[in-house]
């Protein structure tokens, strides 16, 4: 009997723990449970608020009216990337827990992301967690009365210097011409804006269009126009109500025409930028456009300032800011009276034309023009034309290094056979300057014959080795989108022909040629500047703005006539910190020394004499004509290079008659106004 009532006891003992012990394993699970699912909750209500909408059954309590809850309140941040997680959740007691938001705002513009952390109470309901909604969980501390709001302030954009350190472009006086509606109205209105338009000679059917849509408290601008301009002098004389003139100012070159497809301009962001920018800028941000302002946009312009406000509930409450940080200047190589000289030169031509200047003892870009007949394009810096006969400085550094001298005799004859297709000289070649003659005759007078023949015993690498060690080719950092030139390896026969006359697959712009010249002039491998003090972070390389839009030459593989060639590559992408690399046969002093000598009977005894008065120390010179175009109907780029002194010069015409004829008058101009 004891023994069966020892083993009832333990029985019972052994039950009661099992069921405690069960009980207690139940509340530990259930408790799990609701730690899981209130975590889960929060992480909904995270990723509701980083989303800027709260999808039903998220949270309880949060405002259904206009105006109201967590799309009102984030409404005017303007594009700011919002991410939340979730960085704590407390034990869930008696159906409700705190979860604490861990935010984090990509601000447009701001150095650094705006952090800060939120709490969000969590209750159960029926089996599930919800979040209940209070604004406090958006932004630390917001009442139901607040909103955000994001001002972004512009730093103040910094100068382009020149070399002299003092500004090129610089904040200058400008007016704003518009139609101001809180002063006209109605078809009134729209009557000033056709008066004003057609003054201004704008797309006058555009503006009267934008002011009839505009608010009736717009200002509906026309134009941007400088102080004491024509343009304000037309607006000012428009006897019509609502035209209004805003003062202001902007950044601004010396002129409206200096420079400007090398400099760029300022204005206010398009809707197209602004979509590009990744959300670096807003609406009514001022950008750079085109050129040096668009390329190192994010040095000069700096870093704006930005604010973030609770408003709405009274006095506003500053709740993130940053100062702006003021833009960084750059410095350019332009000498604003070289430059001016050069755009004089080209005022009345009305092809694409342009001059680029080079300084040979230091690679400094003074002047880099493009014509009027450019249409704003960098004919200077990014044309892709072949550079005809002045090519025949490259050929010759090729020629003297296969064993070709001054002296050596030569065959010049007035036409050429190559393969069955004729090539030959200019129709007004001289006639003493045929038949057997030596090689500087033959250079003085550019005779095509000549130089194709002696072409035909080059070895193949020989041109584009020649144009590598004459700068020709080379992929300068200048800070903005160029191109020099490009020399393919010509193939034997009618290719290989074309090309030692700068025809064929051979294409240049007058930057590439002038910095041949400059490489001439000094005696080594000249690399031009144009834009120096960039930050290696600050550039935006081509901006937007690599490619040319210029129209690609289609041209004639020879003197005469030939096939249209492909257009080379595009343009390389400006990289302020690449570094050009030495080419590996650099043009040497002797050889520089031979070629300022052939070059220089080009203007005593060749097609450049008009140069033999030209002020100052002689007057080094090669002229160019290259045709394009369909046989039957060619066409005439005139080309001139020049040396005077430690400068060096390219011309291009793009329709013209002839080198010396088109370019050498151009040539001539510029030199006697910089001398």
């Amino acid at each position: 009997m004891a023994s069966r009532g020892w083993g009832t006891k333990v029985g019972i003992a052994v039950l009661v723990l099992a069921l405690v012990a069960g009980g207690a394993w139940g509340a530990w699970t259930w408790l799990g449970r609701d730690t899981g699912a209130a975590r889960a909750a929060a992480e909904k209500v995270a990723a509701g608020l980083a989303a800027g909408e709260l999808p039903p059954g998220v949270v309880t309590g949060e405002p259904t009216g206009e105006g109201e809850g967590l799309a009102a309140i984030v409404e005017d941040m303007e594009g700011a990337k919002h991410a939340v997680s979730v960085a704590s959740v407390t034990e869930p007691e008696s159906g409700s827990a705190t979860a604490t938001l861990r935010h984090e705002w990509s601000v447009p513009g701001a150095e650094k992301p705006w952090t800060y952390e939120t709490p969000v109470e969590l209750r159960k309901g029926d089996e599930t967690w919800t979040g209940v909604w209070s604004p406090a969980m958006v932004a630390p501390d917001l009442t139901d009365a607040e909103t955000l709001r994001l001002k972004r302030t512009q730093a103040e954009r910094a100068d382009i210097l020149g070399p002299d350190g003092k500004p090129i472009v610089t904040e200058r006086p400008i007016q704003r011409v518009g139609i101001d509606k809180t002063k006209v109205s109605g078809a009134a209105a729209a009557t000033s804006a056709r008066a004003l338009g057609t003054a201004l000679d704008i797309n006058v059917d555009k503006f009267v269009t934008a002011v009839q849509q505009a608010g009736p408290k717009a200002f509906v601008e026309a134009i941007t126009v400088r102080s004491g301009s024509p343009e304000e002098q037309a607006a000012r004389a428009v006897d019509a109500p609502g035209v209004f003139l805003v003062a202001g100012t902007r950044e601004l070159a010396p002129t409206a025409t200096f420079a400007r497809p090398i400099l760029g301009t300022v204005g206010e962001a398009t809707a197209e930028i602004i979509e590009k920018s990744g959300g670096t800028v807003s609406a009514g941000d001022v950008v750079g456009k085109g050129g040096i302002q668009e390329a190192q946009n994010a040095q000069l312009s700096g870093q704006p300032g930005v604010t973030v406000s609770a408003v709405g509930g009274g006095d506003p409450r500053v709740l993130f800011e940053t100062a702006p940080v003021a833009g960084k200047p750059v410095t350019v190589t332009l000498d604003i009276a070289t430059q001016n000289a050069a755009e004089a030169a080209l005022a009345d031509i009305e092809p694409a034309s342009a001059i680029v200047a080079i300084r040979p003892s230091t690679g400094a870009v003074l002047a880099a023009a493009s014509g009027p007949g450019s249409n704003g394009q960098s004919t200077a810096t990014q044309g892709r034309f072949p550079p005809g006969s002045t090519f025949k400085t490259v050929s010759t550094l090729a020629l003297l290094r296969s064993g070709v001298t001054p002296s050596t005799p030569v065959e010049c004859t007035q036409t050429f056979v190559v393969d069955g297709r004729q090539f030959k000289n200019v129709d007004s070649y001289p006639k003493d300057a045929l038949g057997k003659v030596p090689f500087s005759t033959a250079f003085a007078n550019s005779c095509n014959t000549a130089f194709m023949r002696l072409g035909a015993d080059l070895e193949p690498a020989a041109l584009p080795t020649a144009a590598a060690g004459l700068g020709l080719t080379a992929d300068p950092s200048l800070g903005v989108p160029t191109f020099l030139g490009s020399v393919p390896t010509p193939k034997p026969g009618t290719d290989e022909a074309a090309s030692m006359i700068g025809q064929s697959k051979v294409q240049a712009s007058p930057l590439g040629m002038a910095t041949v010249a400059a490489s001439i002039a000094a005696g080594k491998t000249v690399t031009p500047t144009l834009v120096t003090g960039v930050e290696p972070d600050a550039s935006d390389g081509d901006g937007g703005a690599g490619s040319s839009a210029l129209p690609t030459a289609s041209p004639s593989g020879s003197a005469s006539a030939s096939p249209a060639s492909p257009a080379a590559s595009g343009s390389p992408a400006a990289s302020p910190t690449g570094a050009t690399p030495t080419p590996s046969n650099p043009i040497t002093a002797a050889e520089a020394k031979q070629l300022q000598t052939l070059m220089r009977g080009v203007v005593e005894q060749g097609s450049a004499d008009f140069l033999l008065d030209v002020p100052g120390a002689p007057v080094l010179a090669k002229t160019g004509t290259a045709e394009f175009g369909e046989a039957g109907a060619l066409k005439e780029h005139a080309w001139m290079i020049g040396i005077q002194g430690d400068l060096a010069v390219a011309v291009l015409v793009v329709e013209g008659e002839g080198g010396a004829s088109t370019a050498g008058p151009v040539l001539e101009k510029f030199l006697r106004a910089v001398a």
